[in-house]
């Protein structure tokens, strides 16, 4: 079984501060991450290769230094990685993302593309069914649970809302992975030596993808949406208090604070 993974570096959100003047996010200085959904991706990955056989390929889009979370990937027993960068991707939105994401993949041999649900520092879940979309491949979103994998299908576990979906797809697919889908491993003391002297990164620019790629759906010029602003969650004021108060002045007191702020 050919496998295609899909990771994104993030920022660590826990970290992630905003600049108050401008409201861009500052990363001088944050660490980055896997994202956590991608990872539990990663993982679901290579237990289908132990379990079936066959290789797991990483695919990411991002800066050079993007290439950090391709050989973590690596160093956890994935077997070939390729980047997706360039100035000419730089300011991509979701449909511009997926749409470089796809034709990269349309270069590679594969039976299952597993992305992570979405992003932490993006929070849409959209990149990955677009991919799908482009590839006009099936898509099973939200998945919990691989319950069977044979030669031509899976079936998947779906969260949906208060229940579950069990769906049998016929392979090529796509699934999105939930951060609860599988805990990741770590990187073996063997595995990164090999990440880093015996493996090879590939690096793919708009030369690689011109012949895949729609060129006026890439970048910022090629992105329908675009971030007006971004704002950090305000703490909340300090409560007030109020005792030695009968029943009905209470309800006297939180009507009137209720009206005072138009909230009924």
């Amino acid at each position: 079984m050919k496998i295609v993974v899909c990771i994104k570096q993030v920022p660590d959100t826990a970290e992630v501060k905003l600049d108050p003047k401008t409201n861009t996010l500052i990363r001088d200085g944050v660490p980055s991450i896997i994202n956590p959904d991608d990872k539990a991706g990663i993982e679901v990955a290579l237990r289908l290769k132990e379990q079936v056989g066959g290789t797991v390929t990483l695919v990411c889009m991002g800066p050079p230094q993007a290439d950090v979370a391709l050989r973590e990937a690596l160093a956890m027993g994935c077997d070939d990685a390729v980047l997706i960068s360039g100035r000419e991707f730089g300011g991509s939105d979701t449909l511009a993302t997926s749409t470089i994401i796809a034709a990269g993949i349309k270069t590679l041999d594969y039976d299952v593309i597993i992305t992570g649900r979405q992003a932490i520092d993006g929070d849409t879940a959209q990149v990955g069914p677009q991919i799908a979309e482009h590839l006009g491949i099936p898509q099973v979103s939200y998945a919990e649970e691989i319950v069977e994998a044979e030669e031509g299908k899976l079936v998947v576990k779906r969260q949906f809302e208060d229940r579950y979906h069990i769906i049998e797809v016929k392979t090529p697919c796509l699934i999105t992975a939930l951060a609860e889908l599988a805990t990741p491993r770590y990187m073996t003391v063997h595995g990164i030596f090999d990440a880093y002297r015996e493996k090879e990164v590939k690096v793919w620019t708009l030369e690689e993808l011109k012949d895949t790629v729609d060129m006026a759906n890439i970048g910022l010029k090629g992105s329908p949406t675009n971030v007006k602003q971004s704002f950090t969650k305000q703490a909340k004021g300090k409560g007030l208090y109020y005792k030695d108060l009968s029943p009905e002045d209470a309800v006297e007191t939180i009507v009137a604070k209720l009206e005072e702020r138009h909230i009924i």
